[in-house]
Order: structure tokens, then sequence, then C-alpha cells
């Protein structure tokens, strides 16, 4: 059974505190848990072999979306890769996305960007930071590595055109309670290097030695209902076909499923389409 996924009107009272609470636990978990959080950088020296590379556009124009907070957005993807950049994440660690670079803040140097808000296109101080984390997320999906903890988008806000990754495989963020974990579950090390160049944010985990498997990350199954509220969920299951080494078949992993209210109607075709 789907859930339904009806959107429920939160006073900013609730959602204020509700932050705090879900902040507070964050930050109990990340200081007396039991996890070791990867935490060493080395920019300077990266591991020898390439285990997965992609790469996304940074400016794209949304349809209704002020291109300045593209511009923007490219900004505040600069100062997080540089705190992310050369990560080093050792067997038995975990790397947590918000733990590494904390809040984007003002001080911090973070101008306003992009965000989704309850189903809504606004704006907020870091905004765009989504589009490293569906990188991450996306780049770890054809490694050996694990995730751990991984939030999908509620609400599914523009139309298809364009999406060159299925529906649902990124992962949103906000600070600090819709984290990104991955855990190294492997008997070797790997490197996270993220940079920009001049039209991409590019991402790639790297590693000790050459990788054995290989992963197709594809939609195994895709549907829409509409519900008796009168909105319309888009659903679909995530899976990876996994290869070895002479490129034969050697499974078929489900990833996740997904569930987003759609803000467009279903059979919307025009417009530009959301950042992948």
């Amino acid at each position: 059974m789907t859930p339904s996924l009806k959107p429920v009107p939160r006073s900013a009272m609730r959602i204020y505190i509700g932050k705090k609470a879900y902040r507070l636990k964050r930050y109990a978990e990340w200081y007396f848990g039991d996890k070791k959080y990867a935490k060493r950088l080395e920019p300077e020296r990266r591991l020898p072999h390439v285990a997965f590379t992609h790469r996304t556009v940074l400016l794209r124009q949304l349809r209704a979306v002020d291109m300045q907070l593209q511009i923007n957005k490219v900004h505040n993807l600069k100062i997080a890769s540089r705190l992310l950049n050369g990560l080093v994440l050792q067997p038995g660690e975990t790397f947590s996305y918000w733990r590494l670079f904390g809040d984007a803040t003002k001080r911090k140097g973070y101008l306003d960007g992009m965000i989704l808000f309850y189903g809504r296109v606004t704006t907020g101080v870091g905004g765009g930071l989504c589009q490293l984390s569906n990188l991450i997320y996306w780049i770890t999906l054809h490694t050996p590595l694990t995730v751990t903890e991984r939030y999908r988008h509620s609400y599914d806000v523009f139309p298809d055109t364009g999406r060159s990754q299925p529906f649902g495989s990124g992962a949103t963020c906000a600070y600090n309670y819709l984290d990104l974990q991955i855990k190294n579950e492997t008997d070797r090390p790997y490197q996270l290097i993220v940079y920009l160049t001049d039209t991409d944010l590019a991402g790639e985990w790297r590693t000790t030695a050459p990788p054995t498997k290989s992963y197709e990350v594809y939609e195994k199954e895709h549907w829409i209902t509409q519900e008796h509220w009168g909105g319309y969920i888009r659903h679909n299951r995530i899976h990876r076909k996994v290869f070895d080494r002479e490129q034969a078949s050697a499974a078929d992993e489900f990833v996740t499923e997904n569930h987003a209210v759609m803000m467009y109607e279903p059979m919307l075709g025009s417009g530009k389409g959301g950042p992948n």
C-alpha cells in the first residue's frame, strides 16, 4: 500500500519547533553516537582509480525562476564543494553531508538561492545545495559504498523535460536533520572529489584499486495515482543492475521507492524541466 501524502498545513510555529527538535536530535547523534565519521581531507593527493564520475549542468533556465538564484547557487556550491573535496572515507567510517560543512549561513558567505519548501519554489540562504547532495547520492549508487541515510523529495515540482536521470534518483537536504550518510563497508578507502567547471558540477569517487563491478541505475516501475483529496501522487521504484569485470550480469538490486505530490498536471510536457 502506497502513502497518500496529502499535504497537511503547518503553522510557522509548528515548523520552527519541529526543526529545532530534529536538529537537537541530530546533534546528539553526531556527538554522542557510536558512528565514526570521516573528516580527513586530502584534495592534493588523489587515490589512483576512479570508481565512478558524473557531472550535472550548473545553470538551467527554470520556468518562473529568477536566473539570479541560479547564479547564487553556483556561488554556494563553490563554498560547499571546497569543504568536501578530497574527503577520504576509510573502511568502517561514515560520510555525513551536513557534519562536514555545517549550516549554510550568510556569515560563511552563502547567498540566497532557490529552495523547495512544502512544494513551493522560494528563496533561502544556501539555496541550491541539493544539487551537490543529488550528485553525491547518484555517484554513490554506482559504487559498493552503502547509503545508510537518504531522504527523497516529497514534492515533484517540475516536469521531466530535460531530465537525464530517473525521477527520484536524488537526495534532498535540509540542515541538519535531512542528511545524506554513506558508510564504507568495503575493505579499501574511497575518496570523494567534487569541483566546479565553467559549466558543470563534477563529482567522483576514487579508490586504491580498479573497480571489480560496474552498475546501471534505472527506474524499474513508475505509476501515477489520483488521490481522493484531488491531487496526484507520482510513484516509482529505483533498481540497479550489477555487472562483473567481464560485464556479465551479476545481480539486480532494489535501491529505493519514491512517492511525491505532483505540483503540475500529470500530462504536462512543456516548459523546462527541473534540476537533476
